[in-house]
């Protein structure tokens, strides 16, 4: 298990990634990752889950034609365990990546297939939260998010297919996926917030 602290992973990330829009969504999947180790019996676990999330886009800013292939590179510069890089790599599984590479790490433990899982819907639904007048996950219901799920045009670069992929390597219903996920980042929002009021002081 990883011996990296947060401070030193939010270090690492920020090391390499400067745009607000990829340290909230690293914030977003850090914190979404900690609520799932605790709601799926991990709760001991759930500062690692975190650190996984919080550095699964690593490479992502800088290399975005090699996401998840420069990433095993920049976490070993940075004294991160292999646990965590196999962790990272993994929730690109199966994806042909800009530089033509097809992404072949698949994700074995339970973490790594929620983060392959909520990852990809996590700014699904971040994007629908923001079309609402509240701005907010906390007013947002199922069913409107799968509305939003269904519409094609609607935030296109979210890929459902790789939504749908995730739910399955769970064993769960793609509702589950939604609920669980949307609950994930209600609850959590407020804390998300404070970090990136934290990022701008």
């Amino acid at each position: 298990m990883s011996t990296i602290t947060r401070a030193d992973a939010l270090a690492l990330l920020k090391k390499y990634n400067k745009d607000p829009f990829h340290i909230q969504h690293s914030y977003t999947v850090e914190a979404v990752m900690k609520w799932y180790a605790k709601e799926l019996g991990y709760a001991d676990d759930a500062e690692y889950w975190g650190i996984v999330g919080l550095l699964h886009d690593i490479d992502f800013e800088l290399y975005p034609e090699e996401h998840c292939l420069k990433a095993p590179e920049l976490l070993r510069d940075g004294g991160v365990s292999e646990d965590i890089i196999h962790a990272v790599v993994s929730h690109g599984y199966g994806i042909t990546i800009g530089c033509g590479v097809t992404l072949d790490v698949k994700p074995e433990h339970e973490m790594e297939k929620v983060l392959f899982a909520a990852d990809e819907l996590t700014g699904l639904i971040w994007a629908a939260a923001l079309m609402r007048p509240s701005k907010s996950t906390k007013d947002m219901e199922l069913k409107s998010l799968k509305k939003k799920f269904k519409s094609k045009g609607f935030a296109a670069g979210c890929s459902r297919e790789v939504i749908e992929q995730g739910a399955e390597q769970l064993g769960w219903e793609l509702d589950k996926l939604l609920e669980l996920t949307l609950k994930a980042m209600a609850e959590t929002e407020d804390e998300i917030n404070a970090e990136m009021e934290n990022e701008q002081e």
